[in-house]
């Protein structure tokens, strides 16, 4: 079993064992903002490590939009090039855990996915307008057991 590596901020940390610990019923909010976040356990792409993030909750029907926004900042996120490199990832909103599948969008379905992001976290909009990066989006879709 690969090594977990926790986060260097702190917050992020703090909020993982939190929601993992009681099994989504805490810590399932971004801060102060009341609204939904889901944990992504994800492989590092250079150490092979297992990694957790807390993302905001953009559903999709049983597919989930993850969004490498990192408030606008000029790079992306490390969970973005984590998820380019290996693409199965395990998705736990609130007490429910699935193994899912990643891909990153491209036109029409990008556009779609931006637009369900946007609505869910408005914010979203004003980060993309902080960068001068295109802002990856991400469909996760549940992995088929059979």
């Amino acid at each position: 079993m690969p090594e977990y590596i926790p986060s260097p901020a702190q917050w992020v940390r703090d909020q993982v064992e939190l929601y993992e610990r009681t099994n989504g019923a805490e810590g399932n909010t971004l801060r102060d903002s009341g609204l939904p976040v889901v944990i992504v356990t994800n492989t590092g792409h250079r150490t092979g490590a297992v990694r957790k993030t807390p993302l905001m909750r953009v559903a999709d029907g049983p597919r989930y939009v993850l969004v490498g926004s990192q408030g606008g900042a000029p790079q992306h996120p490390q969970w973005v090039h984590n998820l380019r490199a290996h693409p199965d990832i395990d998705l736990r909103d609130r007490d429910v855990v699935r193994r899912m599948r990643v891909r990153e969008l491209e036109g029409a379905d990008r556009e779609r996915c931006w637009a369900l992001a946007v609505e869910a976290f408005p914010p979203y909009a004003d980060y993309q307008t902080r960068t001068d990066r295109r802002i990856p989006v991400f469909l996760a879709e549940p992995i088929d057991a059979t």
